[in-house]
């Protein structure tokens, strides 16, 4: 199984990326992790498209998602919603193909340093994603990331919410 991974965040520090990249490896499979830094592109624009066409990294980014068997992503919040990077690249290959996420299907997840744990990207991503091809087999979301997660999730209550989670995608695939 091909599972591609990501945090949706360009932070080099991302704890998204971190969170998407350890959740990816409890599952079995070939893990392909990227870098939302790889994929820039001008603000997104109709007079933009209209001038320029659809840039060559929105097209990148939809080719990596056909190979895929399961998106793992860790949604990262910045004052409440999806960071401005994920957005970009979220609106310029949803130009290009609507059905962006491709009917494929998806381990939704957020963390935070706070106590909500990035949980207003995660309600807006599960509303607008399915929208645009994903199927969520499951969804989870770890707060207070600094003092739940080192090299996996510590806290008890945490970790097993996170494995009945983990169950679900795997009993669907």
């Amino acid at each position: 199984m091909n599972i591609l991974a990501f945090g949706a965040s360009t932070s080099s520090t991302s704890i998204n990326q971190q969170f998407a990249h350890w959740a990816a490896h409890q599952l079995d499979g070939i893990v392909n992790m990227i870098d939302l830094n790889d994929f820039e592109m001008p603000i997104y624009s109709i007079d933009r498209e209209t001038n320029h066409g659809i840039p060559e990294e929105a097209e990148d980014f939809l080719e990596i998602i056909e190979q895929a068997d399961l998106i793992v992503i860790s949604m990262a919040e910045h004052n409440g919603n999806f960071t401005a990077a994920f957005k970009n690249i979220f609106d310029w290959a949803s130009r290009a193909n609507v059905n962006l996420f491709q009917n494929k299907p998806m381990f939704l997840l957020s963390t935070s340093p706070g106590g909500f744990g990035g949980g207003n990207s995660m309600q807006a991503a599960l509303t607008r994603f399915p929208k645009h091809g994903a199927t969520i087999l499951a969804h989870f979301s770890l707060p207070s990331f600094n003092a739940n997660f080192e090299q996996g999730i510590t806290n008890d209550e945490l970790k097993a919410s996170f494995e009945e989670q983990l169950e679900k995608v795997k009993n669907q695939l």
